[in-house]
This record gives C-alpha cells, sequence and structure tokens, in this order.
C-alpha cells in the first residue's frame, strides 16, 4: 500500500526546496509518495529535472494559487 507524505516548502527559494524534497525521499520506502508544496517558481524545472536524474517518478505537477505542488513517487 503506497503511503502519502506532505513536504511544505512554501517560503524556501532554490536550492533548498529540492534539498528538503531530497532529504524527505531519502527517509521513504520504495513506493511511497510524497506531495511538496513550494512558491519558488524555480522548483517547476528543478523537481522535474531531479526526478528524471534520481529515477523517481513525478506523478502530478500543477499549480494551485501561489503555490505550486508535486507528486512524486520514490523509485
Amino acid at each position: 500500500m503506497t503511503t502519502l507524505h506532505e513536504l511544505d516548502t512554501r517560503g524556501l527559494n532554490c536550492p533548498l526546496p529540492i534539498l528538503r524534497l531530497k532529504k524527505a525521499l531519502n527517509e521513504l520506502a520504495g513506493g511511497d509518495e510524497l506531495s511538496m508544496t513550494s512558491t519558488d517558481p524555480g522548483s517547476v524545472k528543478d523537481v522535474e529535472s531531479f526526478c528524471k536524474q534520481a529515477g523517481h517518478q513525478l506523478v502530478e505537477a500543477g499549480q494551485q494559487g501561489a503555490d505550486f505542488v508535486f507528486r512524486v513517487r520514490k523509485a
């Protein structure tokens, strides 16, 4: 069963959202998902690139108001 975890990086600028995402994913089991909320526009490309490099699946990416929301499944 997939467990969904949440990470709030609102107010943090590059590279902190990606560093926090990487650290949080390291603590999860394979197949678990992490929902990350960010206010840094740079995180859109950063999360996509990070997932490709690290082999994680970017399940969802979107914007809700001023927030950028991502859902990542750990490889």
